[in-house]
């Protein structure tokens, strides 16, 4: 993968406008999760469990058999390899289905584990039109190959793969939408909470799942905090991703573009403050501050998955919180608080399955335990996590006496 990083950049800037610096980031994170997931095979390990009878018993993980990974288009080199390192480390054969929004990106993953010495049969891709993709889905879903699905993408799909999947009695490993809260104590350094703000909710024009969608700060902060994030912002423009001179490239289509620009209108009938932003030019869209968002505001609670972020004003940390929890999602979440125990206790009380300490909101390593809870799906993907995932358990026993049967 490395070696074809030209070719990644090429496809992941025609297919989805993604910026170079993206596209090499998206190789850099994937090529270690490949290497993590090699790592993970001498770590498939059993267990020998006490037994009340004169017998050895033994836990063992064994493959499943074929896994169904489907991809999404936003991080698609990351999470195209996310979707199929760890179940062929644990043994299995895997499928890939590929984004309708980048079949190329997603292809050339395949190419580049075929091509560096994977056995014929082990991977698959599947790829197909977008009209198509319920009956491929389904299709894949109801083969009886098929023992496990993994998916990344939004909730409402995930919903129905889930449901689908229910049906066969597969499990699956699903990680969903988000809608991260980023909080901003009172004593909290501002610089270093601006710089992880801005990065949170605009690296790819806000178009992960651990995108900074809310920041919740205190009343205390908020203006000086604002008016520090909104002089940052206004040094983010967006351009033609092709052209290489900017710091935000493209959205993945127009939709995105109406779904941002009706959050903000709402807002904003609502009483909010549009601190920066502006009209977009095709795809390209400048960064959105919003200020003065308020719960009842679709920017709140709808996932918006573009380049806008709410500012919410709390009272205090525990108000914070609240804000923080008020939402069916929870995949990742950020406190920034120079009291460190007080950023734990209050990390413990986030109902998220990330939450970062000083730390943005948008972060990943390929040995961590990475899902949400609630609307976020539920099953971890990395490290010894995903182990779990992708093997089956079985107890298995020797007897080392005669056996002692009542009838």
């Amino acid at each position: 993968m490395e070696a074809r990083a030209d070719s990644f950049v090429a496809a992941m800037m025609g297919e989805i406008g993604a910026t170079e610096g993206w596209a090499r980031f998206n190789v850099m994170l994937a090529a270690g999760i490949a290497r993590e997931a090699a790592a993970m095979t001498t770590q498939i390990g059993g267990e020998i469990i006490p037994s009340d009878q004169a017998r050895i018993a033994m836990l063992m993980r064994e493959p499943v058999g074929t896994i169904l990974g489907i991809a999404p288009w936003n991080a698609p080199i990351i999470l195209g390899v996310r979707a199929i390192a760890m179940p062929l480390a644990c043994g299995n054969a895997a499928i890939l289905k590929a984004s309708e929004n980048c079949p190329e990106t997603h292809r050339l993953i395949v190419e580049a584990f075929h091509e560096a010495g994977l056995p014929d049969g082990i991977l698959q891709c599947v790829t197909n039109a977008p009209e198509d993709a319920a009956e491929v889905v389904g299709a894949l879903i109801d083969a009886p190959e098929v023992r496990r699905i993994n998916f990344t993408g939004s909730t409402a799909v995930g919903r129905i793969i889930a449901q689908r999947a229910a049906g066969h009695l597969k499990p699956c490993l699903l990680e969903l939408g988000g809608k991260a809260p980023f909080i901003v104590l009172e004593d909290a350094d501002l610089d270093e909470a601006v710089k992880a703000a801005a990065f949170g909710a605009f690296m790819n024009q806000g178009q992960i799942c651990m995108s900074t969608e809310r920041i919740i700060v205190v009343d205390a902060v908020a203006d000086a905090f604002i008016d520090k994030l909104s002089a940052k912002v206004r040094t983010m423009p967006a351009s033609d991703p092709r052209e290489g001179n900017s710091p935000l490239g493209a959205v993945i289509s127009e939709a995105t573009v109406d779904h941002v620009r009706s959050l903000v209108d709402n807002a904003v009938a609502h009483g909010a403050n549009l601190l920066t932003g502006g009209d977009a030019s095709g795809t390209v869209m400048p960064a959105h501050l919003v200020d003065h968002v308020t719960p009842d505001m679709k920017l709140f609670r709808e996932e918006s998955f573009g380049p806008v972020v709410g500012i919410i004003r709390a009272r205090d940390a525990d108000h914070a919180v609240e804000l923080a929890n008020d939402s069916e999602y929870g995949l990742s979440a950020a406190i920034f608080t120079r009291d460190v125990p007080l950023g734990l206790a209050l990390a413990r009380r986030i109902r998220s399955g990330i939450c970062h300490i000083n730390g943005a909101t948008v972060s990943d390593e390929p040995q961590m335990p990475f899902g949400g809870v609630g609307a976020s799906g539920y099953g971890r993907f990395g490290g010894k996590a995903g182990i779990d995932a992708f093997t089956e358990t079985r107890w298995v026993t020797i007897a080392t006496e005669g056996g002692h049967y009542p009838i």
